[in-house]
C-alpha cells in the first residue's frame, strides 16, 4: 500500500504517509505550556503508527493564542514540557512537527487587545482589531523566528507555519480581511509579503537541513476571496521557502461550506501541480481505500486523518493488519495484530 510507503523532506524520514494534522485541544494553561495531557494525546497518536504528527497551532506571542487554553512557544520555560513530548513520539517511531501561528482579529484571548492587518472585526460579536504598524508587523515576524528556534531546541524535525483558516497570516493573503493601502495591501504580491517575511525569518533561525511545513486557505468560498489559482500565485512566490504545502480551504469570513469526504484534495491537487512542491491532503479522510486512491493518483504526497485519528488513535496499526502489511508494531501490542 502507497500509505505505507516511506517518504522524506528535508532530512525528515517518514516511515509512511499518514499525518496527524495539527488540532487545538484548548488544554493548557494560561501559561501555554504543555501538560499531562498532551503527553498522553500525543504519544497515543505515536505508538498507533502515525509517520509524522503536527502538533496543535502554538502561539509565537501570549495574544496569539487562538485561547487562553493553547499551547505557546515564546519563552524557553514552554519548550521544556514540548521536548519531552517530542522524545516519547520519537521512541515511537513517529517524526513531529509543530505548528507555529497567529490567531490575528480571531483570537479569543482575554488581554486588552488583538491584531490584525486592518481594523475590521471578524464577526458581529467579536472585537474590533487593532491594525498593526510595520514596526509591530515585523516584531511578530521575529517572534515566528525565535519560536522556531525554541522548536528546534526542543528537538522537533519540522515546524509548520500557520497561513491559513483565517488566522494572522491567512488574514494578510485574504482580501476580504486585509484592507490596507501600503506594501501590506492591494495586489496579491503585497498581501503575501508578511508571509514571506515570516518564513524568511524562520529560515534564517530553522536548520537547513530541517523542513518547513506551510499550511494555507487554498479557497475562502466567498467573492473577492482567495481561490486556488490565487493560492497558486502565492505559494510560488514563496516556493524557495518551503519543503512542503499543507492544503485546507476556509475559515477567514464565514461563508457557506458544504463538506464532504476528500472535500479539499483537488485544491491540494492543484496545488501541487501547479507549484511543484510536495502536498498533505486533509478534509474528512478515513477510509484506506480514500487515501490509497489519493496518493495513488499523485494528487498528494501525505494524507492527513484529523478526526479519524481523534476516534482511533491506532488507524495505522489496524489498516496495516487488515491489508496484510507488514510494518513494525509495538513489542507489547504485537499479540494483538498476529
Amino acid at each position: 500500500m502507497k500509505t505505507f510507503e516511506p517518504f522524506a523532506a528535508g532530512n525528515m524520514q517518514l516511515h509512511n504517509r499518514i499525518v496527524m494534522p495539527p488540532m487545538c485541544m484548548y488544554s493548557a494553561d494560561n501559561s501555554g505550556r504543555a501538560n499531562d495531557f498532551h503527553f498522553t494525546h500525543y504519544t497515543a497518536r505515536a505508538l498507533g503508527g502515525a509517520g509524522l504528527i503536527i502538533m496543535e497551532a502554538t502561539g509565537v506571542v501570549p495574544n496569539g493564542r487562538i485561547t487562553d487554553n493553547d499551547l505557546g512557544l515564546w519563552d524557553d520555560a514552554q519548550a521544556e514540557g514540548l521536548g519531552r513530548i517530542v522524545d516519547a513520539c520519537h521512541g515511537y517511531g513517529a517524526k513531529m512537527a509543530i505548528q507555529l501561528g497567529h490567531a490575528g482579529r480571531k483570537s479569543e484571548t482575554a488581554g486588552d487587545r488583538i491584531d490584525a492587518p486592518s481594523a475590521l472585526a471578524y464577526s458581529e460579536k467579536s472585537r474590533v482589531p487593532h491594525a498593526l504598524e510595520k514596526g509591530e508587523i515585523k516584531a511578530i515576524a521575529a517572534a515566528f523566528a525565535e519560536a522556531a528556534g525554541r522548536a528546534d531546541r526542543a528537538g522537533f524535525d519540522a515546524v509548520e507555519i500557520h497561513g491559513a483558516h483565517g488566522y494572522l497570516i491567512s488574514e494578510f493573503l485574504s482580501g476580504l480581511a486585509n484592507k490596507r493601502q501600503d506594501e501590506y495591501g492591494g495586489s496579491t504580491q503585497n498581501r503575501a509579503r508578511f508571509l514571506r517575511e515570516v518564513l524568511e525569518a524562520v529560515r534564517g533561525a530553522w536548520p537547513a537541513q530541517k523542513p518547513i511545513l506551510l499550511r494555507v486557505s487554498a479557497e475562502d468560498y466567498l467573492p473577492g476571496g482567495m481561490t486556488p489559482g490565487e493560492m497558486g500565485e502565492i505559494v510560488r512566490l514563496v516556493r524557495p521557502l518551503i519543503d512542503v504545502l499543507h492544503v485546507s480551504t476556509g475559515g477567514v469570513a464565514s461563508a457557506p461550506i458544504r463538506p464532504y469526504p476528500g472535500y479539499q484534495v483537488e485544491a491540494a491537487a492543484y496545488l501541487k501541480k501547479a507549484c511543484d512542491i510536495p502536498v498533505i491532503a486533509v478534509g474528512l479522510i478515513s477510509e484506506p481505500d480514500m487515501a490509497e486512491e489519493i496518493l495513488n493518483s499523485g494528487r498528494a504526497d501525505l494524507v492527513a486523518l484529523g478526526r479519524e485519528l481523534l476516534r482511533n488513535p491506532q488507524w495505522p496499526l489496524l489498516t496495516a493488519r487488515r491489508a496484510g502489511v507488514e510494518i513494525p508494531f509495538p513489542a507489547q501490542y504485537r499479540r494483538a495484530f498476529l
